[in-house]
């Protein structure tokens, strides 16, 4: 068989694998996404087909294997100051009633490689001086989290920042680092990120949150995994806080502790 061949059923045995570990749909349609993606694992491991690379995963022998290909499979999109109607509203509502003393922290809860948070830093260094604030970001993918926790983005990846922005927060390359952009080290010193599966309870030391950025991410879920994912972020809300979530989803039947103020918008009971 050529590595790059896959059988109906050795697809379905990884569809419900990452399923199980990720909660993620992978759909037929994404079958050439997976050989393309994995195929170089099977040609390091040095093995015929699909289905030897499934032993090798289910026998528990190589977890960071399995991480391997959860950060092959799992979609990593995004951009900085994304869907900027939730940073407006970030900035306009939330802000000027935010929780009398205490630190000001929000959650990017699906956080990919860190444009998200670091647009969150940016818009709460600007709209918070001289006041106690902080950023956590999470991920399933250890590879975008190390790319997260770097800063580091080439020059490309800066379209959506402010000018002014820019100029304050980011640190442009030079010599052979010509072309790309670092945040600043006083932001990344305010972020910090974490290895999370959203699946599972949260069991990570990371407090509370007065705002959880959830978003684009649940389109991949079934109804099943949604509620369980709300579910276990939920505790990690303030009463009162505010859950984000993307254009394209909702959270309707999903939640009885969330009630909506503006669409893809929710506020904690």
């Amino acid at each position: 068989m050529s590595q790059s061949a896959i059988t109906d059923q050795e697809f379905a045995l990884f569809q419900r694998l990452i399923y199980k570990i990720a909660g993620i749909n992978l759909s037929d349609a994404k079958k050439v996404l997976l050989v393309g993606r994995l195929q170089k694992r099977l040609r390091h491991h040095m093995l015929d087909s699909f289905s030897e690379y499934y032993r090798m995963l289910s026998a528990g022998k190589h977890p960071e294997e399995l991480q391997i290909m959860v950060d092959l499979l799992t979609t990593n999109e995004t951009y900085f100051f994304r869907e900027p109607k939730h940073f407006d509203f970030v900035r306009d509502e939330v802000l000027p009633k935010r929780r009398a003393g205490g630190t000001f922290r929000v959650w990017s809860a699906a956080s990919s490689t860190g444009e998200e948070a670091y647009t969150l830093a940016m818009l709460l260094s600007e709209n918070l001086s001289g006041s106690a604030w902080e950023i956590v970001g999470s991920d399933i993918s250890t590879q975008v989290l190390e790319k997260a926790r770097r800063g580091h983005y080439p020059m490309e990846r800066n379209e959506g920042i402010p000018p002014a922005f820019l100029t304050k927060y980011c640190r442009k390359g030079v010599r052979s680092q010509a072309g790309t952009f670092l945040i600043s080290s006083e932001l990344r010193s305010r972020v910090s990120f974490h290895h999370i599966n959203l699946t599972l309870p949260v069991e990570a030391d990371i407090g509370k949150f007065d705002v959880i950025f959830l978003r684009n991410v649940m389109i991949y879920f079934d109804m099943e995994t949604k509620r369980k994912v709300v579910g276990n972020l939920l505790p990690r809300l303030h009463p009162g806080g505010y859950f984000i979530i993307g254009h394209s989803e909702t959270l309707n039947g999903i939640s009885d502790g969330l009630h909506q103020v503006r669409p893809t918008i929710y506020q904690k009971d």
